[in-house]
This record gives C-alpha cells, structure tokens and sequence, in this order.
C-alpha cells in the first residue's frame, strides 16, 4: 500500500500538492552523453516523454527514445538489452524476474519513481458518485470473487430514468497492460474479466470510448482524465466510506487503487551505472523531475523514498 501520510501533512498546509523540499534540485555534470531508450507502460509514456525531453535540455548530446507497449513489454525488452529502462505501471511478476534473473545472475531493480492512482471514470452526465470494488468486480469480472450479484444495468446500481434498463458499457486494457494486470489482482481478487469488456490499446482509448458514452463505465490513471468523463469515488466495500482518488488519499493510503509507478532497470548489485543513467534517475529523484510528476497528472515521491531507490543503484543524490 501507497501510504506518505506524514509527509503530506507539509503538503496539505500550502494548499497545493507540492515535491518534498527536501528533494535535491537538480544540477548537470560534465562528460554525459549517449542514448536513452525505454520500452513498456502505456500509462507512463507521458511522463517518460516530459522527462526525456526536459532531461535533454540539460545534456544536448543525449538521444531518448520512448516506446509505450505496456507493461508487459518492458521486462523482454530489458533482457534483449533492447532498451534502458522498463516502465511498468504494476511490480514485475515472478516469471518476469524469473527470466530475468535467469539471462544475468541477478535480478532487476524495481525503482518506485512515481505515485498513481487508478481512477474510475464514467460519462461527466452520469449522476453515479461512487462504487465499491465488489460493484467493480461485478461488472467488470465473470467469476465475482468479490462476492457480489451480477450487476448489467446502471439500474442494478440505483439509478433511475434513462440509465435504469440501461446495460452497463464496459472499457478496460489489453492483456499487455500493467494497468489491466493491476485492476485483475485489486478489484476482480485475479479473477477473470468478462466476455463483454471491451479492451482498449491505451489509457486515451478508454477514456475517449467512455466520453463517447453516456452509459459507459471503464478504468485508467487518473492523470488521463479529460472533460468528458469524471471519476468515481471508491469504497473498499459496499457501505464503507468511499473516497475520491486525490492526493489526500494517495499519501493517506485511503484510496484503495494507488500505486506506484517503477522503472525496471538491468543493474548489477555493486557496480556502477553508466553516465548517462546515472544522471536520468538523478534527475527523476530531483525537485525538477518530480515537478513533471504533478505536471503530468501523477503525485510526487517523498526525500526518503527517492533516497532510498538512489542508493540502491549506488547513486549519490
């Protein structure tokens, strides 16, 4: 669980979501140059691409290079020695690390480098405010290991009117997606998805098919939302309180789907990173870099964590 409910006590009393000061500001080194390449979350690609291009102002002979596949694509691409970072939107897999470990004699380094929430969105008219994951789960799943009713109409979930006889529309990830494996394991208790969801390439997918419709219902992070959609409020069980994916109840750890967002990175345990890796997670875990986080959509780790992920790969902050 998500949970830097301390350090956003700080962060509650400016009023705004802020980094930790205690986040080091940035500053370049000499001798940085070469090419950069990730390959994996489609829900990271925003942020990866702010970071690349803001880290290439620093170093002009630095080529990036982005590939948002999913989350499932970041792990072969790390043992094909086919990218530099693997973004992934959920922790690796046992079979991930597994192949991993098998290729090189150690395993990866899973590097939490952001907070996100999974969001759920329905149509910006539907006058649902919130739901819990057994609701989630029965809509969504076809086994119901939360335990609910089947539920196929918004009529099943109270509403009246036009939505009461209505069938719920159903949008979600690919099978590529860490986001789908995320919401598998949260919400459907790794149950299996329902015949009628209708799986999207990307997080925008979603969000631009539950825009479209007004009887629609569908998941994606939270930086994704656009106009046409709004999020629902999320109770871990019918009856208990629900709450709104903000940054509130991301650092609080009350929001039931937060989660971090890592960098999966092919690092020997006791050797040295190479120039330029080196400085691109030194500028992630800096002020600048965490300031793309909140531009994006996302919320900012704390000193500690950023401290705690530098020294693992034998970083100095």
């Amino acid at each position: 669980m998500v949970c830097l409910a301390a350090w956003f006590l700080s962060l509650e009393a400016l009023g705004q979501l802020a980094v930790d000061p205690a986040l080091k500001p940035y500053r370049s080194v000499p001798g940085v140059s070469g090419q950069l390449k990730s390959v994996g979350s489609d829900s990271m690609n925003p942020l990866m691409l702010l970071w690349t291009e803001k880290f290439k102002g620093y170093y002009k002979g630095v080529r990036t290079e982005v590939e948002g596949q999913g989350s499932s694509k970041a792990m072969p691409a790390l043992i094909e020695g086919a990218s530099s970072f693997g973004p992934m939107s959920r922790d690796a897999k046992s079979n991930e690390i597994a192949d991993f470990e098998k290729k090189f004699g150690y395993k990866p380094m899973m590097i939490p480098t952001a907070i996100d929430l999974l969001a759920v969105y329905v149509h910006r008219d539907n006058p649902l405010s919130e739901i819990s994951l057994p609701q989630l789960d029965s809509i969504f799943s076809s086994t119901r290991k939360l335990g609910g009713d089947p539920i196929d109409q918004w009529g099943d979930l109270g509403l009246t009117g036009k939505y009461e006889t209505a069938n719920v529309a159903m949008f979600g990830r690919n099978a590529a997606s860490g986001t789908y494996g995320f919401f598998k394991e949260k919400v459907l208790g790794n149950g299996d998805y329902g015949d009628l969801v209708n799986e999207q390439p990307g997080s925008t997918a979603v969000i631009q098919s539950v825009g479209e419709n007004p009887f629609a219902i569908g998941y994606s992070g939270v930086g994704f939302k656009t106009a046409s959609v709004k999020t629902l409020s999320l109770a871990t069980k019918p009856g208990q309180k629900a709450f709104a994916p903000t940054a509130e109840h991301a650092y609080s750890g009350d929001y039931p789907l937060a989660r971090y967002l890592y960098l999966a990175i092919n690092h020997k345990p006791g050797s040295k990173l190479d120039p330029v890796r080196r400085e691109f997670l030194r500028f992630i875990f800096s002020q600048e870099g965490q300031e793309l986080v909140i531009k994006e959509g996302s919320f900012p780790v704390d000193a500690p964590t950023a401290a705690k992920a530098l020294k693992l790969l034998g970083i100095d902050p």
